[in-house]
């Protein structure tokens, strides 16, 4: 189920300068969201990986809301680039 063409968004040299770009996060975070839903599918029971999923989600949350107010064109690239859809306003 977890695809792998979302890995190739991001270039092993950007890797390498930008760890600390809010871009670089969400995509960190992105494929741990993917890899622990996988997980799941398999293990119901597990409340410790949902509650490891569920802080990932909110830590992606903001990061993603702060990147929206500042700089709106990098978000809406980062999110088709990464096949997250976008979240609605509060």
């Amino acid at each position: 189920m977890v695809k792998n063409s979302f890995i190739s968004v991001i270039s092993q040299e950007e890797k390498e300068e930008n760890r600390g770009s809010v871009e670089f996060q969400v995509f960190i975070f992105t494929n741990k969201i993917r890899r622990l839903t996988s997980h799941l599918e398999l293990h119901r029971k597990d409340y410790l990986s949902q509650r490891g999923l569920r802080k990932i989600l909110g830590k992606r949350q903001r990061l993603l809301s702060y990147l929206s107010k500042k700089n709106r064109i990098r978000y809406k690239e980062l999110i088709s680039q990464l096949d997250i859809r976008e979240s609605k306003p509060r």
